[in-house]
């Protein structure tokens, strides 16, 4: 008896022991979400096609949020396959429905989408604004506040944070009429807007300065929100992933990566004239056909983006063959006389040439900086030494370094270039004074240009 009671002890013990050690050894395996994503060897997102968050560019893809996607991918060592939609309410129904790892369409983080969404860490701060057509000052009825909307037609895209405002709102304010479209982008409806098919909608502050280089009669109203931040929406609940990110995120703002990209495609958005802009869309049809095919046929030689190349002319002489300065420097892409010779540019007003003889020179500034001048700061570089000079390029560098700043980026040497004007900076380095604001402001200019020129040759 006492033996059977010990075997049974000892099967029972080890039955017990057994199904404890297999659910050590299953929960022990089951992979978590940063897992899973690094054993397919892929990272799935859903991606809002927006001038703020994903494109595709002159030459390759680009978009703030893409960008991020792409560099994160590359540092977990994973593939990035994109699903892209067209509006936030696609992007948050593929959510809702666990498609994908991450969406990233621009999202701000609100108390109601907490409620439905995981969200990853914050990247950007935003605020919802009313946008409105300049046009209504004229007829005195350009909205000052949410009680001037009553009578207006005001649409905002339906499932987006603007809906969610306006709803609460609504209540505060009955007589205001809104329409909430579950087929239009947030970028149609400012389109929408700019053609006068609807009176206003809601945009968040970064998307709106970006599509005003587009429709330049579109105007802030007011803010209808306090600041907001924007974050991706995670699908798993386990904290794998979200803190993967919360630490590579960190590492990118210690780094000055963020701080770069936020430079490269918000900084130049601060500069807005609307009377220069104006112009300038007139121009893209009654002057850029004339040259667009010497543009591309340049940009293609030199391995330079088309666009930028005809933003550079355009900064230049605003696409007149036959431009000149007081300097004696001449033609579409204003080449001094040593210059063009140098270049085999036989005659400086000839459009052909000069846009040749242009790119072959931005070619030729680029491949003069060191390997350490990296990605998008080679062309900023190459456009600034282009303006203002190889030579006091080279100080702006040297100056960088003794004011401990990064010589090799474009963001600290556009700080450090106004300081060549100044005597106790300029009077220690080799070339002298120079008006350092200019090709700051030059290649602002340019990037601004080039982005409308895209958009308008999409």
């Amino acid at each position: 008896m006492l033996k059977i009671f010990i075997l049974a002890s000892v099967f029972f013990g080890f039955g017990w022991y057994s199904q404890s050690y297999i659910s050590f050894v299953s929960k022990k395996n089951v992979l978590s979400s940063l897992d899973k994503i690094k054993a397919k060897k892929r990272l799935d997102v859903i991606i809002l096609n927006s001038p703020t968050v994903y494109y595709m560019g002159p030459e390759k893809e680009m978009g703030f949020e893409y960008e991020l996607l792409s560099s994160y991918a590359k540092e977990i060592g994973v593939d990035l396959n994109l699903t892209v939609v067209n509006t936030v309410d696609k992007a948050l129904e593929l959510s809702k429905e666990g498609f994908g790892d991450i969406t990233a369409a621009g999202l701000s983080v609100t108390k109601q989408r907490q409620e439905d969404f995981i969200f990853g860490p914050k990247y950007f701060l935003v605020q919802e604004q009313m946008i409105c057509h300049k046009d209504m000052y004229k007829q005195k009825n350009f909205p000052k506040d949410m009680e001037d909307l009553s009578g207006l037609n005001v649409v905002v895209g339906k499932k987006t944070s603007y809906a969610q405002t306006l709803h609460r709102l609504e209540t505060l304010y009955p007589k205001m009429k809104v329409v909430y479209d579950a087929n239009e982008s947030t970028e149609s409806l400012l389109e929408m807007v700019w053609k006068k098919e609807i009176d206003c909608t809601v945009a968040d502050s970064n998307i709106f300065s970006i599509n005003q280089r587009y429709y330049p009669e579109l105007s802030m109203a007011f803010a209808v929100s306090e600041r907001k931040h924007l974050a991706w929406i995670l699908r798993k609940n386990d904290s794998s992933l979200k803190n993967d990110l919360y630490m590579w995120i960190n590492r990118c703002e210690q780094t000055g990566k963020m701080a770069e990209l936020r430079d490269f495609y918000y900084s130049y958005l601060n500069i807005f004239d609307y009377y220069d802009t104006k112009i300038f869309h007139k121009r893209l049809k009654s002057r850029l056909p004339q040259y667009e095919t010497y543009f591309k046929e340049a940009g293609k030689k030199y391995k330079i983006p088309w666009v930028l190349l005809a933003a550079q002319s355009y900064q230049e002489s605003h696409w007149r063959a036959n431009a000149k300065s007081h300097t004696g420097v001449r033609g579409m892409m204003m080449l001094t006389l040593n210059t063009a010779k140098s270049l085999g540019v036989k005659n400086r007003l000839d459009a052909k040439q000069s846009i040749f003889g242009g790119a072959k020179y931005i070619a030729k500034m680029e491949k003069r900086f060191g390997s350490e001048v990296k990605g998008k700061n080679r062309m900023m570089f190459a456009l600034a030494a282009y303006n203002v000079g190889m030579g006091h390029m080279h100080d702006a560098q040297t100056l960088a370094r003794r004011l401990n700043k990064n010589p090799y980026s474009w963001r600290d040497i556009k700080t450090v270039l106004p300081l060549l004007s100044q005597k106790k900076y300029y009077k220690q380095l080799k070339y002298g004074y120079a008006r350092g604001n200019e090709p700051v402001r030059y290649v602002s200019a340019i990037h601004q240009y080039a982005d409308i020129i895209y958009k308008y040759k999409k």
